[in-house]
């Protein structure tokens, strides 16, 4: 399921990125230019915190989800018309330098615009997980997606 448009997508349906491996290096750039604490870009000080080493940023997590989204081409190039937000977003477990993370997304709901019939919302909820199958984030999302002109 790639390449599409909002009428393309069905309640139920589902979709799957490839893997993403995250490596130390990168873990340490994201948090020192955005998410500066001691869990995330202080590998000796992480060793003593909550989570025994260090640990991604929940927003680096969403960040490589919808990127590999993107990457994937889920939506058609010209489809995609931003989204108003996302809602119930979770972080369920760490993510560790060395984990490959892949996306599963899973539509729950189509809805076609009223008053701009070129267009609609689509709601899915994107879950995170890494390669042992674990659940790492989830959330749910709303993307306004273009309906495909008629032949």
């Amino acid at each position: 399921m790639f390449h599409c448009y909002l009428d393309d997508f069905s309640e139920g349906s589902t979709f799957e990125t490839e893997g993403k491996t995250l490596s130390e290096a990168e873990i340490l750039e994201f948090a020192l230019k955005y998410d500066p604490q001691p869990f995330h870009m202080d590998v000796e000080a992480a060793k003593g915190g909550p989570f025994g080493g260090l640990i991604a940023s929940g927003i680096q997590t969403l960040a490589i989800g919808v990127r590999m989204m993107i990457q994937a081409q889920v939506f058609a190039p010209d489809a995609s018309m931003g989204s108003p937000g996302m809602d119930e977003l979770r972080w369920l477990k760490p993510v560790y330098p060395g984990d490959t993370l892949r996306m599963r997304g899973e539509v729950l709901e189509t809805t076609p615009s009223r008053s701009k019939p070129d267009r609609g919302m689509l709601r899915y909820r994107m879950t995170i997980f890494n390669q042992n199958g674990e659940d790492v984030m989830s959330m749910l999302g709303m993307q306004i997606l273009r309906r495909q002109a008629p032949d």
